[in-house]
């Protein structure tokens, strides 16, 4: 199959007009009956006809054994919720199956034969379209490397679609910007992460899972990336594992007494800032899970249920949370505050005053979850304020989805409590990574205002 997709990029493939899925198979037949001016053709026809079958012409489900372990964020609608960042998906290129139900991670996957054609583009189409991110380069994915891996590409876009139940043959745009611009060039790197931490360590040791921490803004979509990343690991036979920082808040007891230990500091009144996460908790977790590294260790991980106590959130019931399994392979931890660090008590006084108690929290947290991650992604935003219209959309989302998320008003006040951190932590976050990391180990992918990664800087 490789050689296969080398030689359509080194041929062109202007079929006029464009081929259809309903033709395809036609079309190839009559043209590998022609002259061998159109070899070119029939072999782009074959190679494209065959994956696309493989997707849409047998309609045969994934394993539920492979979707069982996947975090399950999707609402009824099939839209994912708090933070999710996906109105990228939310067009009538989506196909539910009713047997299957519309919720991604619960029950089985179908994909749904088109009954109208559809144009197909050439492999040499989708190569330039790939080639065109703005994050190739930044990753180190050279077009010589997305040529000899076009295959992959091709194979992970087509599992992409059906994990989002988008219909490979009507992407648009959007769609397509988002899983061949930024999910699968950020899944390579991720991947070549792995490759590097394994190399580390001899033929027979236990291998800790790699830690890849993902820090970024409230609802810029983060933890689609990683329900994505955790999906294609799954796929390609790597096992993973994500958490995040919200599941390590303190309980709503926690919390409370967090309140009356800071009477009139508005950030510490509600969950978020440095102070309202249970860092016992976490260390234990996050070392449990570095030790997954054997057949048959299992454990479960936490949870929040942030639509608790009418969305001020309290730790899910430990009968709901998850199991894994070892050997872990990779473990996905991603937050929106994760990466900062204290800063000149002046710096954050100038910022906000309240500011002082938080910055003085931040001191311990990177023995409770740095120096756990080995591996880091920054997702960049130019400006902190549009995460009031994100988190808008996430409870919006809730609130149709039947849950009790919170009112407009209430999430107003609720992300003006982050918005000092914001202001106060990402520059120095930007500029200089997180404490301890690695600059080699470590990108910086700056996103628009759709969540869509653009070339920054």
């Amino acid at each position: 199959m490789k050689m296969a997709a080398l030689n359509i990029l080194s041929q062109p493939w202007p079929p006029t007009p464009p081929l259809s899925v309903s033709n395809c198979y036609y079309s190839f037949c009559n043209t590998s009956k022609s002259n061998s001016s159109n070899k070119s053709h029939s072999l782009s026809h074959s190679y494209h006809f065959s994956l696309l079958s493989s997707l849409y012409g047998s309609n045969r489900p994934y394993p539920s054994s492979k979707l069982s372990a996947m975090p399950t964020h999707f609402s009824k609608s099939g839209i994912l919720l708090a933070g999710s960042g996906c109105s990228w998906m939310q067009d009538n290129s989506m196909h539910h199956n009713n047997a299957a139900g519309s919720e991604c991670g619960q029950g089985q996957l179908y994909s749904v034969f088109p009954t109208q054609p559809a144009e197909v583009s050439s492999v040499q189409d989708l190569f330039n379209f790939i080639c065109s991110g703005p994050l190739i380069n930044k990753l180190g994915l050279t077009p010589e490397a997305v040529a000899e891996s076009v295959d992959k590409w091709l194979s992970y876009g087509l599992h992409l679609c059906r994990l989002f139940q988008l219909n490979e043959l009507y992407l648009t745009e959007p769609q397509k910007v988002r899983l061949y611009h930024y999910y699968i060039p950020v899944f390579f790197w991720c991947d070549d992460q792995i490759s590097q931490h394994r190399s580390l360590y001899k033929d027979g040791e236990d291998i800790p899972p790699l830690v890849i921490g993902f820090s970024a803004p409230q609802g810029c979509g983060k933890t689609t990336l990683v329900f994505a990343l955790n999906y294609l690991f799954q796929i390609t036979g790597r096992k993973s594992a994500s958490i995040s920082i919200d599941d390590f808040y303190l309980t709503a007891e926690g919390q409370a007494k967090l309140r009356e230990a800071n009477p009139g500091n508005a950030l510490l009144e509600l969950r978020g800032n440095a102070g309202s996460h249970d860092l016992t908790f976490s260390v234990e977790t996050l070392s449990d899970l570095s030790k997954l590294s054997k057949e048959g260790m299992k454990m479960k991980l936490p949870r929040y249920d942030k639509s608790a106590y009418n969305g001020k959130g309290d730790r899910a019931d430990p009968s709901t949370w998850p199991e894994v399994e070892g050997p872990l392979t990779v473990v996905l931890f991603e937050g929106w505050m994760l990466g900062f660090k204290p800063l000149p008590v002046e710096v954050v006084k100038a910022v906000d005053p309240q500011l002082e108690t938080v910055n003085k929290n931040l001191e311990a947290y990177y023995d409770a979850w740095y120096k756990f991650i080995k591996a880091w992604i920054i997702i960049k935003i130019k400006d902190p304020s549009c995460v009031y219209q994100w988190r808008l959309q996430a409870e919006i989302a809730m609130r149709e989805d039947g849950k009790p998320g919170m009112s407009d008003d209430e999430v107003k006040d609720f992300v003006s409590r982050y918005l000092p951190a914001y202001n106060a932590y990402l520059p120095t976050l930007y500029s200089e990574g997180p404490e301890g990391s690695d600059p080699k180990r470590l990108i910086v992918i700056e996103i628009d205002e759709g969540r869509n990664p653009i070339l920054g800087n």
